[in-house]
């Protein structure tokens, strides 16, 4: 099944629920590394956003992103706003007027997300970021036989991407500033990169 404004819709509301629900986790993985507040950036981002969504009606799948890329980058602070508010606004851009997208639609509006993520971050693989996550999920997605294996498969490597961040030195962000003392730690960003892929994979896989 490709990817309707209602599944869009069903993935944000789920992807908030996985920032409610894993706040605390954040903040301790920032706390460690940060400024100790991404968990509740994301979640009161994320609450917004659906406040957002309700509050009018979206056309097509990519309205539905930029809503919540929006909310993001107006009620979020630090880092966590501009990029996810660029990733999803890049996505939804590239699925704009679009009433359904199929797989490769979805690894295209990913792609021109990540796009925009390294633009905003100046991040690259192996920094130490959300980036850690985001490059081999989308890659996995891409390369899988239909949407619903590539959903799947998406969600492991991100997962093996958020534990890759863990013995990295940061190059980029408030943990750059630690140096070597960063090492040791899993990204946060990276994190909420594995929740945002894997509220994908409940809501819009068949």
């Amino acid at each position: 099944m490709p990817i309707d404004r209602d599944r869009t819709l069903a993935w944000m509301q789920r992807f908030a629920e996985e920032m409610a629900e894993h706040r605390q986790e954040l903040v301790r993985l920032d706390t460690a590394i940060g400024d100790g507040d991404h968990g509740t950036n994301m979640n009161r981002g994320m609450q917004k956003a659906l406040e957002k969504l309700q509050a009018s009606e979206q056309a097509d799948p990519g309205a539905v992103l930029k809503a919540v890329a929006m909310a993001l980058v107006s009620s979020v602070g630090g880092a966590a706003g501009p990029l996810y508010g660029t990733l999803l606004l890049q996505m939804g851009t590239a699925m704009a007027g679009q009433a359904e997208v199929d797989q490769a639609g979805f690894v295209a509006a990913f792609r021109a997300g990540l796009v925009g993520v390294k633009a905003r971050g100046k991040a690259q693989l192996g920094d130490k970021t959300m980036i850690d996550a985001l490059t081999p999920a989308i890659d996995a997605l891409e390369q899988a036989a239909d949407l619903t294996a590539g959903l799947t498969a998406a969600v492991d490597a991100a997962e093996q991407g958020m534990n890759a961040t863990t013995p990295l030195v940061a190059r980029k962000g408030r943990a750059s500033y630690l140096g070597d003392r960063s090492a040791g730690h899993q990204d946060p960003g990276a994190t909420s990169t594995y929740y945002l892929f894997k509220s994908a994979a409940e809501t819009l896989a068949d």
